[in-house]
């Protein structure tokens, strides 16, 4: 029986980042976070043990002259402005990608103020909080195309996305939008302004194909992620659709006994771009015995 784990799972650049920052900023003393610096819970209990302390915006608001990471999903202009006015000292560690596409939506929003700015992403998601932050919370979330009757099509329209939502689903919502302002007028010239930016992460959204290949070559796959991340629910739709023995899990204590498989069966471990690799090597490690 063979023990493989997926070579392409694991952290994200933007996770395995910030939780270096917070490991070499553990050494330099104690140091808050605000929100689980990652969607899994071993992960944020092992950097707790180092020292690291997670707290809320409440708390947030009444710590003073203390040291403040902020995770990869980044965070809104208000966080910014309660840590100086907190004199608190920030150690960002936003993903240099959800950086580069917070600045392009200000950048949007201060340049065409009359215009929707709509986001494709999941409501209250860390990241999407943030990105609608850039527009004073005046932005339009959308999270399918269901939810398209609630942009004005005869006003100009700047979409954007969460870096980590569907290539495909985007494509559809931007067909969509696109029928819908040929509706209004057969003159294009006629019709307001519309601009798509496919803001998707590759690194993030090439893990849906990666997975499923790998899901696919396995007998049996023990997907690892947190019970928190979306990142790691849709994935693992997506690994079980490509091989239906698929489990998850969060820890390998839910491993109670050995899977029921011939001396050459395939056993497969993945995970969500939040998973840490020495999760997926002690899921490894509790099959082997």
């Amino acid at each position: 029986m063979t023990i493989s784990i997926d070579p392409h799972s694991g952290f994200c650049f933007g996770v395995t980042r910030a939780i270096r920052q917070a490991e070499n900023e553990l050494q330099a003393g104690p140091l808050f976070c605000l929100g689980d610096i990652v969607h899994n819970g071993q992960e944020v209990e092992r950097l707790e043990r180092l020292g690291l302390q997670t707290i809320d915006y409440d708390a947030l608001r009444e710590l003073r002259h203390g040291r403040v990471l902020l995770r990869a999903h980044g965070e809104p202009p208000s966080t910014y402005h309660i840590a100086q006015a907190n004199e608190l000292e920030i150690i960002d560690a936003t993903c240099p990608v959800v950086k580069q596409l917070q600045e392009r939506i200000r950048e949007t929003y201060l340049q065409y103020p009359d215009a929707q700015i709509v986001i494709f992403g999941k409501e209250g998601h860390a990241e999407v909080i943030g990105l609608v932050g850039q527009t004073h919370n005046t932005a339009i979330v959308i999270e399918s195309p269901t939810d398209l009757d609630r942009i004005d099509y005869r006003r100009p329209i700047y979409l954007f996305s969460q870096t980590t939502k569907s290539v495909e689903t985007f494509r559809l919502i931007v067909e969509e939008i696109t029928r819908r302002r040929e509706q209004l007028s057969a003159d294009p010239s006629a019709l307001p302004p519309f601009e798509w930016h496919d803001t998707i992460c590759r690194n993030v959204s090439n893990r849906v194909e990666e997975i499923k290949a790998f899901a696919r070559e396995q007998d049996i796959v023990y997907f690892v992620g947190g019970e928190k991340s979306s990142n790691a629910k849709v994935l693992f739709a997506h690994c079980k659709e490509a091989n239906p023995n698929s489990v998850f899990l969060s820890s390998p204590d839910e491993i109670t006994s050995p899977p029921d498989l011939p001396q050459d069966g395939r056993i497969g471990i993945c995970g969500a771009t939040s998973t840490p690799l020495w999760l997926m090597l002690a899921v490894r490690d509790r099959l082997a015995i």
